[in-house]
């Protein structure tokens, strides 16, 4: 007797499933479950359980996953996932040497929490032009007058007075490069407003969100924030588009968001 149809694609579907977690994601794992018909909450759930070796460092990467059909909600949690993975290949004789911050392992951005820093966990932050200022630079980065949507009402961040920032950038980056903004509520989310690709001298709506902060040397890369008085409500540490693989799209990005409560 001949299996109904509907039973043939489960098991095909279930098979897929099965043979994607033997081994690590890749874009082309990932655009073969979209082709095989799986949604996009059972690809969601594979990418936040299986270990992932995505490649969204570059633009193209960005556009070949949108040419093969991938949500824009898939291609989020994708750059999330390689913006959270450790590196994995060991350090080249000049990396070793290069000086690294005596305080903290990873670049990024701490806070203080009792004698020690806590890391800051960075979300996903979408853009979208919002003026007449954009241009499109040479890799691809959007300059100009920037909208930043980050999903849900609070950040996962929560931190309290006194604050206490340290911020370990990447190679050749300054700490002038990053900018504090406040995250505004949107419904069930939060947007900034804000200059993006080395556009920094403007005026008007696109530096409403932007908080003048101070920052402190004390370690090679390495800078302390003096904090200007802060109200309570949701903020966040843009980094540089050119320090942040995951921008480069100028469509997605990375935002180290922080809540701070009364």
């Amino acid at each position: 007797m001949k299996k109904a149809p509907f039973t043939v694609l489960m098991v095909s579907l279930l098979s897929c499933v099965a043979a994607i977690a033997q081994t690590a994601l890749t874009n082309e794992t990932v655009v073969k479950m979209v082709k095989a018909g799986l949604g996009d909450d059972l690809i969601l759930g594979t990418i936040n359980s299986q270990p992932a070796k995505f490649s969204v460092a570059s633009a193209d990467d960005l556009i070949g996953l949108k040419k093969n059909g991938v949500s824009d909600k898939v291609i989020a949690a994708m750059v999330a996932k390689a913006a959270s993975a450790a590196p994995s290949t060991p350090a080249t004789p000049a990396a070793a040497s290069a000086p690294t911050s005596p305080l903290v392992a990873e670049i990024g951005v701490y806070h203080k929490k009792g004698d020690s820093w806590a890391e800051v966990q960075a979300e996903v932050v979408n853009f979208k032009t919002g003026g007449v200022l954009k241009s499109i630079g040479t890799v691809g980065i959007v300059k100009g007058d920037v909208n930043g949507h980050l999903n849900g009402l609070h950040s996962p961040n929560q931190v309290k007075t006194p604050l206490e920032f340290l911020v370990y950038t990447p190679e050749g980056v300054s700490i002038t490069e990053y900018q504090l903004l406040r995250l505004r509520d949107q419904k069930e989310s939060r947007e900034f407003r804000t200059v993006t690709g080395g556009v920094m001298h403007v005026s008007g709506g696109a530096t409403r969100d932007m908080v003048p902060f101070e920052s402190k040397k004390i370690a090679p890369r390495t800078y302390t924030i003096v904090m200007p008085t802060l109200s309570a409500g949701e903020y966040g540490f843009l980094p540089p588009a050119s320090s942040d693989a995951t921008a480069s799209s100028g469509r997605i990005g990375k935002i180290y968001s922080f809540r701070l409560l009364e």
